[in-house]
């Protein structure tokens, strides 16, 4: 469906944090879900964090436990990806997505933007 803007990619060193910036569409609702999730290269899409967009709930992959924080601003229909501790292995493209409750499939996606950790 509609295609999501992101933005904040960049390439940092090992140790430094970045915050990464999605809009959410206007007609996400209570119930609908944003997340993020990464691509690096030569390996599948993984999730790394979603939030229910009405309730603040999150998801985690474990390799980014206490490292990221999501969060989304309902009032500008923003949602972030506070990456802290960045390592080399978080070096993937980062897609924002978005779905409209939890029984449907995420549909709509950003352009990806890239976050290149070097040591």
């Amino acid at each position: 469906q509609e295609q999501l803007e992101e933005s904040g990619g960049g390439l940092v060193q090992a140790g430094a944090s970045l915050r990464l910036s999605c809009a959410a569409p206007r007609r996400i609702v209570s119930g609908s879900v944003m997340g993020w999730f990464r691509q690096a290269a030569g390996k599948e899409r993984d999730r790394v964090a979603t939030i229910t967009w009405g309730t603040g709930a999150t998801t985690y992959a474990d390799s980014v436990k206490g490292r990221f924080t999501i969060s989304r601003d309902r009032v500008n229909y923003r949602v972030y990806l506070q990456m802290d501790s960045l390592q080399p292995e978080d070096t993937a493209v980062y897609y924002c997505a978005f779905k409209l409750n939890r029984f449907t499939e995420f549909g709509s996606w950003g352009q990806g933007t890239q976050v290149t950790v070097s040591s």
